[in-house]
């Protein structure tokens, strides 16, 4: 187990932190030393950071009033012998939006992380935590982050929580939070990386457009995790047929891992789907009743044959159906429904006759290991107290604006395109998971396809493909290859 002892430095946050008026509010972090297995010592700073923002009135300045209390775990080496200033740091969130970043915290980058077990072999509560062998901050400093509404994270009393509950707004507070946590630790010197995942990889690219534009902070790379830069990839909207193609490899890689297209490997299977969706699959939607009857019934068929579902049900759905629909018809034999966040996983749907199943297996079977793990690790471990529920995942978030993007899709490639040609050291790490329905790997291939790089910015790109989900760090093998992967991400730059 991670070694750890006590500092000096405040504990605790107040009891009732909501009760403080604006004036009095102050950061309130805990901080504790520890030692990794491997002898490397690191101090953890774990609290609130008080997001400020300036008042106008009649273009004359109020001040810098705070609005939210933003919390972050910063993990740092105490004596890293390329000195402090070279080692990397790595700021990591989730998506959601409403994710805390418990995932990527206590699944992945972190030196403790859950015992949740995996699909097909779970942990039974009181579930529990173990050391991360693996652990990222061997090779980067952490600060894991949660937006307002997520985590511990809240707007200060008196201010409205919608206020950052949007695109804009939520990339201009985590840029801020990055920009203090930089500038107060001294690290403007040190490599500096954006980690998302699922939306967090549009926050990422967002952010970072954010920091280099209004603060000149230019990063080494961002690591995108189940990647959706181009939300119209998965809109399944009237007059959208897209998405319907970019999801068939991955239900086809679905249907493989349960068993339904036996004696055959997974790349062909998922070979198979890709170049039929790109190819007739993605012109017979295009046609629409245009079709001869023979035409549609060779893609009938066809699809049944990549998907294993039945012919009537790619007929009722005239060929177009989304992962909820799939999710309650692929085991519908077997009265079971598939996860959307991870295929593998399964359950029996509360009514077996639905049409469509809103329930996600996957995430039901893992929401329990990583509330008790960060409940238990924030306040035992870490020394940190707040009475507070920590919000894993938060629907208190909604409705969420992209009044930015209002008429067009949300997309932040062209970002993504700028930064790459006026940072030529930018490097973009990518990770996928083949049974991922959620953010399918198939259409963040499209979404690179289309953009409008030069073969030099290609090259700066790496993809990495893993047999899991979109947490594909809940599979124990994955999360080995996948940190291996990250290490050498972060420290060849």
């Amino acid at each position: 187990m991670v070694s750890q002892e006590h500092s000096d430095s405040p504990a605790s946050a107040s009891a009732d932190p909501e009760a403080a008026s604006a004036a009095d509010i102050t950061d309130d972090f805990a901080v504790r030393r520890h030692t990794l297995p491997s002898g490397l010592a690191y101090t953890t700073t774990t609290g609130r950071m008080v997001f400020r923002k300036e008042e106008v009135s009649d273009g004359k300045s109020d001040g810098f009033r705070p609005k939210a209390e933003i919390f972050l775990v910063a993990y740092t080496a105490d004596a890293p012998e390329t000195g402090p200033n070279r080692r990397p740091v790595v700021f990591a969130f989730n998506g959601g939006p409403g994710s805390s970043s418990v995932w990527l915290h206590m699944g992945l980058l972190g030196p403790r992380m859950v015992d949740s077990g995996d699909a097909g072999s779970l942990t039974p509560p009181p579930f529990g935590l173990v050391d991360n062998p693996q652990t990222l901050l061997e090779h980067a400093d952490l600060v894991l982050i949660d937006p307002v509404n997520t985590g511990f994270s809240r707007v200060v009393n008196g201010n409205d929580a919608a206020e950052f509950h949007g695109f804009e707004e939520d990339r201009d507070l985590v840029a801020e939070v990055i920009r203090l946590w930089t500038t107060r630790n001294n690290r403007w010197l040190s490599p500096k990386y954006l980690v998302g995942e699922s939306y967090g990889t549009l926050r990422a690219v967002a952010v970072a457009g954010k920091l280099f534009d209004a603060y000149g902070l230019a990063v080494n790379g961002l690591g995108l995790i189940s990647t959706v830069l181009n939300l119209a990839t998965l809109d399944f909207a009237p007059g959208r047929d897209t998405p319907y193609a970019l999801h068939l490899p991955t239900y086809a890689a679905i249907a493989h891992f349960h068993g339904r297209l036996p004696g055959r490997e997974l790349a062909d299977v998922v070979r198979e789907a890709e170049a039929y969706a790109a190819r007739e699959y993605g012109y017979a939607l295009t046609q629409g009743a245009r079709l001869s009857a023979e035409e549609y019934d060779d893609v009938v068929a066809r699809l049944a044959a990549i998907t294993t579902l039945s012919e009537g049900f790619i007929r009722r759905t005239n060929l177009r159906w989304d992962y909820a629909m799939f999710s309650a018809e692929l085991l519908r034999d077997q009265n079971l429904a598939v996860g959307r966040i991870d295929g593998r996983f399964t359950a029996a749907p509360a009514h077996q006759q639905d049409w469509i199943n809103w329930d996600d297996p996957s995430l039901v079977a893992i929401n329990g290991p990583y509330s008790a793990a960060i409940n238990h690790y924030v306040r035992a471990e870490l020394g940190y107290e707040n009475d507070l529920p920590y919000e894993i995942l938060s629907g208190r978030v909604q409705p969420w604006s992209y009044k930015t993007f209002e008429g067009v899709p949300v997309d932040v490639t062209g970002t993504l395109e700028r930064l790459l040609v006026h940072n030529p050291a930018l490097r973009v790490h990518v990770d996928y998971g083949y049974y991922d329905g959620a953010t399918p790997h198939f259409a963040a291939e499209y979404v690179w396809a289309h953009m409008r790089l030069s073969d030099e910015a290609r090259a700066r790109f790496t993809h990495h493909y893993y047999e899991a989900g979109h947490m594909m760090y809940v599979n124990p093998g994955c999360r080995a290859d996948q940190l291996r992967n990250l290490a050498g991400f972060v420290t060849e730059g």
